[in-house]
């Protein structure tokens, strides 16, 4: 049991938490949300112990183990991926220490031989002898190859990095998990490998995610974090989000009687209740949901920016085609090749490869910023396009501020037209004269949708949308981009963005291309796809 007593963390005059009191209880995944700069990740970092509350106090189950998922990437470098993973539980890599010691001495004394039992005894109580395999079958199950495991780990690549670092964290079993966005960098198959890692886990798991899907997949208790305080509601994120939402319009709706209320409520809890069933940890989920008082559920005070996305005329009937198309990295090697394609009208393709750079440098060549190593291809006379890149920093140089920053990419000069798409983005007041090249990231990516709402474009360019968003943010860009008819190509790491958005799959890699009409879970589950796939690279 892990709990919060009086908690309060304060930086001057800015208050982060005030009056917390809370408690993490066994068999529960409890999902950390709250707006950017609310202090998620500052949360889980005083639960660990890094981090000082300003008053109040974390308790922990005297004897309870609690394992941290490391942010350091660079921390373990000198040490072998097998070790490291072993050091994920301190107590067992202690004793592992302290007893190879004892026996590499080379005067061995009766002490030391009665020392050794007692550590013997330890490590067959804390199942040493099998914490190598039960290491060696983590990192399998996060697809970190057999041959890396006894490789130093600044030998592995960032992505490795990652998954052996969640091998550290999960290792051993601890009562406590502390996650702070674990899926971060992982590919699809990982991610769902660590969904069901996690479904089946007894002990309790506190995780900061903007992973929609994973959120739901793995929570069963979402933290809200809002004005300092944090309330801990039933449910995964869908249901906190969809719920607050309803409770929103129902406050709005003055002359509804209370008793319909409820019964709107009731019936939405119980929709709810029938949904969680189908999931791998539904039933626990299912019975907390039946248990919910209605009451429980409360408006959220969050904002959602007004992403509404228009378009100055329909597309033809000739969108965009594309014939062996293949563009080399710096090294030589094709980064994609045989890439060929036409889109036709209502497509939303959702465009995948194993490695990212890939779908940038495909991206860059059809809006012209680069020229393709072979191929060509061909826009419409109609089409009209806005593209929103992964790297903006080329757009953030001026010291402009927001509303001069916005105005030069406006046929319309006048301020208060400019301002109402910074407004759309949350973007008022004062905050309209902060100079762009201070923003956060998240404030650049609102600020380039803020650019592309203004040209009235037919067909949406997007690279990983969803990087640098909130939750509030991408579910916003999530809805626009469901609600929008005309042509989409994008790629994301947001699985419930790629599935409720994306009606066809292209996914491209050195060896060719696979073209799919379906959805991406039909895509990803689809055995012959899988056969296809290894094919592409």
């Amino acid at each position: 049991m892990l709990s919060v007593s009086n908690l309060s963390l304060r930086y001057g005059k800015r208050v982060l938490f005030e009056d917390v009191n809370i408690r993490f209880a066994p068999g529960n995944c409890y999902g950390i949300i709250g707006a950017n700069g609310a202090g998620k990740s500052t949360f889980l970092k005083i639960l660990a112990g890094t981090i000082d509350p300003t008053t109040g106090q974390v308790s922990m189950t005297p004897g309870e183990r609690m394992s941290v998922l490391s942010q350091d990437h660079f921390a373990f470098d000198e040490f072998p991926v097998m070790q490291t993973v072993l050091m994920g539980n301190k107590r067992l890599w202690e004793v592992m220490c302290e007893k190879d010691a004892i026996y590499a001495k080379s005067d061995f004394s009766d002490a030391d031989g009665d020392r050794a039992a007692e550590l013997e005894s330890k490590f067959a109580e804390m199942d040493g002898w099998n914490a190598e395999s039960n290491a060696a079958e983590l990192l399998s199950g996060l697809q970190v190859a057999e041959d890396k495991h006894h490789l130093l780990m600044k030998e592995l690549n960032g992505k490795e990095k990652v998954k052996v670092l969640l091998a550290q964290a999960l290792f051993g079993n601890p009562d406590i998990l502390l996650l702070d966005e674990p899926t971060n960098d992982l590919d699809v198959e990982t991610v769902t490998w660590l969904e069901d890692y996690l479904a089946d886990f007894q002990n309790t798991v506190i995780v900061v995610s903007h992973d929609r899907h994973f959120l739901d997949a793995v929570c069963t208790h979402v933290a809200d974090i809002d004005f300092g305080k944090i309330n801990i509601y039933t449910g995964n994120y869908s249901f906190w989000y969809e719920s607050s939402q309803l409770a929103l319009r129902q406050r709005s709706e003055q002359n509804k009687k209370i008793e319909d209320k409820r019964k709107e409520l009731q019936e939405f809890i119980e929709r709810f209740s029938a949904n969680a069933s189908k999931s791998r940890q539904a039933t626990s989920r299912k019975k907390l949901l039946e248990k919910l008082v209605v009451d429980e559920i409360q408006p959220s005070n969050r904002k959602y920016p007004g992403i509404i996305f228009t378009a100055e005329r329909d597309c033809g009937d000739q969108i965009l085609a594309a014939e062996g198309l293949r563009f080399d990295g710096v090294d030589g090697i094709p980064l994609f090749s045989n890439v060929e394609f036409n889109l036709v009208k209502g497509d939303k393709v959702a465009f995948l490869s194993r490695n990212q750079m890939a779908v940038t440098a495909l991206f860059e060549v059809l809006t012209g910023a680069v020229s393709p190593t072979s191929g060509e291809f061909k826009w419409g006379s109609t089409i009209t396009y806005s593209y929103l890149p992964n790297d903006n920093s080329a757009f953030f140089k001026s010291e402009d501020n927001l509303i001069d920053w916005l105005r030069q990419f406006s046929a319309d000069k006048n301020e208060t037209y400019v301002r109402g798409f910074l407004g759309k983005m949350l973007f008022s007041g004062e905050e309209t004269f902060k100079k762009s090249s201070v923003l956060s990231g998240g404030e650049k990516v609102r600020c380039m949708v803020s650019r592309m709402m203004l040209t009235n474009a037919n067909c949406l360019i997007l690279d990983e949308p969803t990087n640098h968003l909130d939750l509030e943010s991408i579910t916003a860009f999530n809805d626009a981009l469901i609600s929008w008819r005309h042509v989409t190509l994008f790629t994301s790491h947001d699985h419930r963005l790629t599935q409720t958005v994306a009606n066809r799959i292209i996914e491209i890699g050195p060896k060719g291309v696979i073209d799919k009409r379906m959805t991406y879970d039909e895509y990803i589950a689809d055995e012959r796809v899988k056969e296809q796939r290894s094919s592409l690279y």
